[in-house]
């Protein structure tokens, strides 16, 4: 399985943009799919994640702001971004758990400014 992220690109603070992870085999047997983030010089965070019947775990500073969800019909995860701020500036990665261990996507980035 393979993932392949897009969507990311460059906005203004307050502005939205909507990612994607596409993958290359269905998506309903993956037990968890989520996005991280990884901004220069920081750790890799978890942003959030669905698992189960589509329940939704958020990291607590994007919580209200950014909701991800997926489409099983389309094998594709995404992650709605709104009301971004500068520090929601990073590469975002998607990631899956699948029964053969887990995958990551590659990063797309995300820059906000002020």
């Amino acid at each position: 399985v393979q993932l392949q992220a897009s969507g990311g690109g460059s906005v203004q603070a307050g502005g939205s943009l909507r990612l994607s992870c596409a993958a290359s085999g269905p998506i309903f047997s993956f037990n968890v799919m989520g996005w991280y983030r990884q901004a220069p010089g920081k750790q890799r965070d978890l942003v959030a994640h669905i698992f189960g019947a589509d329940t939704t775990n958020y990291l607590a500073s994007v919580k209200g702001r950014f909701t991800i969800s997926k489409d099983r019909a389309k094998n594709t995860l995404y992650l709605q971004m709104n009301s971004l701020k500068p520090d929601d500036t990073a590469v975002y990665y998607c990631r899956a758990e699948t029964v053969d261990g887990v995958v990551w996507g590659q990063g797309t980035q995300v820059t906000v400014s002020s």
